[in-house]
């Protein structure tokens, strides 16, 4: 683990909160209204994976702006990745009541 020189910490915490905070706002949004419709499952379920390793990777190296950023990211992605699966269930067992319990093709 080596430190950086105090410059280049402030770069990446700089960064880091710049990526995250512009996340909040839409990830607010999504949770108060519920709408998930707009979010690829998929793409959020690899979104989430991505940042939880990128967490990881920070711990490992000792990276604080890594860390700080990916674990607020994570909290917020992983509350918006539970919303958009909980959507998807309910969707589809509806469709599954719909079409006399047969899945769906």
């Amino acid at each position: 683990m080596s430190a950086h020189p105090p410059a280049i910490a402030a770069l990446g915490y700089a960064a880091a909160s710049l990526t995250t905070v512009s996340f909040i706002p839409q990830a607010i949004k999504t949770l108060r209204t519920g709408d998930t419709r707009g979010i690829s499952l998929r793409m959020y379920a690899l979104f989430t994976a991505g940042i939880a390793l990128w967490g990881i990777y920070g711990l490992l190296t000792g990276d604080g702006p890594l860390i700080a950023a990916n674990a607020i990211t994570l909290v917020a992605a992983g509350l918006i990745l539970d919303r958009k699966c909980r959507a998807w269930w309910r969707e589809r067992q509806g469709d599954q009541r719909l079409r006399g319990g047969r899945p769906l093709p």
